[in-house]
């Protein structure tokens, strides 16, 4: 049996592929859970890296929860109201978490159809470069359910809530030219061209300090949730640690002499 998850580490970009396309990639498993975030683990305890990009193998991105299982009761979906809402906690409610804490930037390079809690594991993802084959569909209420995962949160962040409700509301899919033009997508391209654009924008992202790189993705995602006054705060005291670094004079000393920085992440 092939591991769910694949982790590349290169130089300062990992990225990690969901590696189920038999099952076009579903992540209701808790196998596949745990696989997911064992990676993010060990892409945020490596100094090294810089960004992240998320993919799928196969034709789809990913499809989500696991219908088979959801039919037959089985997996997360099992047993009686209160165990499937503990279940969504220990299972697919992980996810969101971690890609919202993870503390590099995340890139989700979509090969092909996002679906239910694959859209929002898109969605999750700090920029998103997408294929013309993908498609996107919060599609949890052709199902009879509703966005388990925190799609609710996410969705309307990324596409604004008219259009996300849209998608939730139908639970139809959308083209990727459709996501582009929304503003879901940071850019939209050929399938030859899918991964290397996405390893173009992370090495973009890959050549800038990796301290300021962590508290600039840290202050963003707070930014969503936190008053202004509490991240200006936040933002001083990031800021007087970062003054004090060796990358943040190397930074400065490279522009003054017109020259290529070399951070070492000090």
């Amino acid at each position: 049996m092939s591991q769910p998850i694949l982790l590349d580490i290169q130089p300062h970009i990992a990225i990690l592929t969901l590696n189920q396309p038999e099952l076009r990639n579903s992540i209701s498993e808790i196998e596949v859970v745990d696989a997911f975030i064992d990676a993010l683990n060990v892409v945020s305890n490596n100094d090294q890296l810089r960004c992240l990009i998320i993919t799928g193998a196969g034709s789809a991105f990913s499809s989500g929860g696991n219908i088979k299982h959801m039919l037959n009761k089985e997996g997360m979906f099992a047993g009686a109201a209160n165990d499937v809402r503990e279940n969504y906690g220990k299972v697919i409610q992980r996810i969101p978490v971690a890609l919202h804490n993870i503390n590099i930037p995340t890139i989700a390079a979509v090969n092909g159809p996002a679906v239910g809690a694959g859209c929002d594991l898109a969605m999750y993802c700090d920029m998103r470069i997408a294929s013309t084959n993908a498609r996107f569909a919060e599609s949890f209420i052709k199902v009879g359910i509703i966005p388990g995962d925190g799609g609710a949160w996410i969705l309307p962040r990324v596409a604004g809530y008219g259009r996300a409700a849209e998608m939730a509301f139908t639970g139809e899919a959308i083209t990727a030219e459709q996501a582009f033009e929304w503003g879901m997508l940071n850019k939209l391209v050929e399938p030859d061209q899918l991964m290397s654009e996405a390893m173009a924008l992370a090495q973009r992202i890959a050549v800038n300090p990796p301290q300021a790189l962590r508290a600039t993705k840290q202050l963003m995602r707070a930014g969503t949730t936190l008053p202004l006054d509490t991240l200006l705060q936040m933002s001083a005291a990031i800021q007087a640690n970062l003054h004090q670094t060796e990358d943040h004079i190397e930074a400065v000393s490279a522009l003054i002499e017109r020259r290529a920085a070399n951070f070492k992440g000090k």
